[in-house]
C-alpha cells in the first residue's frame, strides 16, 4: 500500500511505498537527507526555499518530510511484528551490501 505525499507540479505522484520513497511508481530512495546536510545545498535553496529534506532528487518541505517518516515508521511496525517480513528485509540487506561490495 502505497501513501502520497505530494504531486509534483508535471502530475508525477511522490509515494512511500514499504521502505522507499517513489516518483510515478519507480524507486527515488530508501532516505531522507536534510537540505543543511546536502551537497547541492545552495542550489536546493535557490529553487524551492521552503525544502528541509531531500529523497533522492525530489525536494520535501517539512510537513511532506514528516509524512515521509510516519509512513516509513508506520511500514516499520508492520514489519517488526511479521517474521517472515524480518527474515526477508535480513535477505535484501546482505543482498545489498554484496551488490556493494561487488559479488553477485
Amino acid at each position: 500500500m502505497a501513501t502520497l505525499i505530494k504531486t509534483t507540479e508535471d502530475g508525477r505522484k511522490v509515494e512511500v511505498n514499504g521502505l522507499a520513497v517513489c516518483l510515478d511508481g519507480k524507486l527515488e530512495a530508501f532516505e531522507l537527507i536534510e537540505v543543511e546536510m546536502h551537497p547541492n545545498k545552495r542550489a536546493i535553496q535557490e529553487i524551492m526555499p521552503a525544502a528541509t529534506h531531500m529523497a533522492g532528487r525530489i525536494a520535501l518541505t517539512a510537513q511532506e518530510a514528516r509524512k515521509v517518516e510516519e509512513a516509513f515508521a508506520e511500514t516499520e511496525q508492520q514489519i517488526l511484528a511479521n517474521p517472515a517480513a524480518i527474515s526477508e528485509r535480513f535477505r535484501l540487506a546482505v543482498r545489498r551490501r554484496a551488490c556493494m561490495d561487488g559479488v553477485e
